[in-house]
């Protein structure tokens, strides 16, 4: 019987690349800055100012870039359209210096030839880093490396025609696995989603006219157990959407049906953030840490810690550490049963440990590993995905994310014993809410909550 692939996460998905290319491009700003300070002065040791004058450039560009898009996945985009991109965001960055330097009344203090040459001598090597870049991609995915996989649904249209040509499509980074002809009934259904499964693809095109557009309702319900990023290539020309998030690939409009908004910027941000709020608490709670270790070794026979296998990002398992609050005890393969009120098999620090919360405390070290977010839906145990993903639509985009240790259906009162499917939906609704507006400013927002009514909750037991 032939292996079946797994999905396969690309270089950008394991590693944060934009974060990477910011640093870099920092790196050249700054290389910029002394390069052009020899070129008017002889000299590369740059007295104070300059260097402030530098790394303030630097910083303001970078930010120009990240809002203009540059650090997103260029992945489908040709070259002159992403050079277009960076140039007008630079351009941004320099209006914001040039104004900067007469509302300071400092650009006396510094020679116009070395503010220009830095700007422009950084401008040209960036761009000249992502030609590189975009050559060294094309002569790797010219040898079949460095592809997305693609799963097309071909309606007939000339979209689909288009985009089976291998060759082509392959430049812009993405390879088709499959091309499935357009059905409509449960069977070709099933069909998709254990084609999806087989070929472990990482997208899926529907490339459909307008007048099938009631089929994307469909495929969306049955790929709802499956993380893949699904995307819609309508029949026509330059209609203008307003309020869509719309992709340009390989020529193409597509309309972006159900993707992670962690891409790019946003992705570098939520890492920043669990690294700048959780290094801090997590060196802060340690000897807490110990402390509580230590009680729950002395209280009770059995580890410190508990750990669990739950689903995270793109449905891909990792292990998930709390401190123990249960006595050691067995269930049955494949089944978990919730903690309930005056649950026998919850030890007496265990309960305090579940009330105040205390027993999350070691889930920060998730975070450190970068297997969890501070912020973001609460990660359920395997069997209950397994369970409620057939009775809550939608149930698995839930994993698009990273799982938090702290969420908006928590701060919300969704937490605890979900021991109805009701509950569940209105955690599940609040997740995906979560997911669809993120913010740094929501993300700040629900750590505030949880610091003042999301630790000691009356369902926490």
């Amino acid at each position: 019987m032939p292996s079946i692939p797994h999905y396969q996460p690309t270089f950008a998905e394991r590693y944060p690349v934009a974060l990477f290319v910011a640093l870099l491009d920092l790196s050249i700003i700054v290389g910029a800055g002394f390069l052009a300070h020899y070129f008017r002065f002889g000299d590369f040791d740059m007295p104070g100012r300059y260097n402030t004058a530098t790394f303030l450039s630097g910083i303001v560009i970078l930010f120009c870039l990240g809002l203009g898009g540059v650090y997103g996945s260029q992945r489908g985009q040709p070259f002159r359209r992403q050079c277009g991109v960076l140039s007008a965001a630079w351009l941004a960055g320099v209006g914001i210096l040039f104004s900067l330097s007469f509302l300071l009344k400092v650009s006396e203090d510094y020679s116009r030839i070395w503010f220009v040459s830095m700007l422009l001598g950084s401008w040209a090597l960036c761009v000249l880093l992502r030609l590189s870049v975009f050559l060294l991609l094309r002569r790797l995915r010219g040898s079949g490396r460095n592809l997305k996989t693609v799963l097309l649904v071909d309606a007939g249209g000339g979209c689909a025609r288009q985009l089976s040509n291998t060759l082509a499509l392959g430049e812009y980074g993405y390879k088709v696995a499959h091309s499935l002809p357009l059905g409509h009934d449960e069977d070709w259904l099933d069909t998709l989603a254990t084609q999806v499964k087989s070929l472990g693809v990482h997208e899926v095109w529907l490339c459909l006219p307008l007048s099938e557009g009631g089929a994307v309702r469909s495929v969306l319900y049955a790929l709802r157990h499956h993380t893949v990023a699904v995307r819609f290539i309508p029949e026509w020309g330059d209609i203008r959407l307003l309020n869509h998030k719309i992709s340009h690939i390989a020529g193409l409009y597509t309309l972006d049906l159900s993707c992670s908004p962690m891409d790019g910027p946003a992705r570098v941000i939520k890492r920043l953030e669990d690294l700048l709020v959780g290094i801090p608490i997590m060196a802060l709670i340690l000897p807490l840490c110990v402390l509580i270790g230590l009680a729950v070794k002395l209280t009770s026979r059995g580890p410190m810690l508990f750990k669990q296998y739950r689903t995270g990002i793109n449905g891909k398992r990792f292990k998930v550490y709390k401190f123990r609050s249960m006595v050691v005890h067995r269930e049955e393969s494949g089944e978990v049963t919730q903690a309930t009120r005056q649950d026998a098999r919850i030890t007496r620090l265990g309960a305090f440990l579940r009330r105040t919360s205390l027993d999350e405390l070691p889930q920060f070290f998730n975070v450190l590993q970068g297997r969890m977010s501070i912020v973001g839906p609460r990660p359920h145990a395997l069997a209950h995905n397994e369970y409620y993903k057939d009775l809550v639509e939608s149930y698995m985009q839930r994993h698009k994310v990273k799982p938090g240790i702290t969420g908006w259906a928590q701060v919300s009162g969704y937490r605890g014993e979900t021991d109805t499917l009701e509950k569940m939906q209105k955690r599940v609704e609040f997740d995906l809410w979560y997911i669809d507006n993120w913010s740094l400013w929501l993300d700040l927002k629900i750590i505030f909550l949880t610091v003042f009514k999301g630790f000691v909750n009356k369902n926490a037991y």
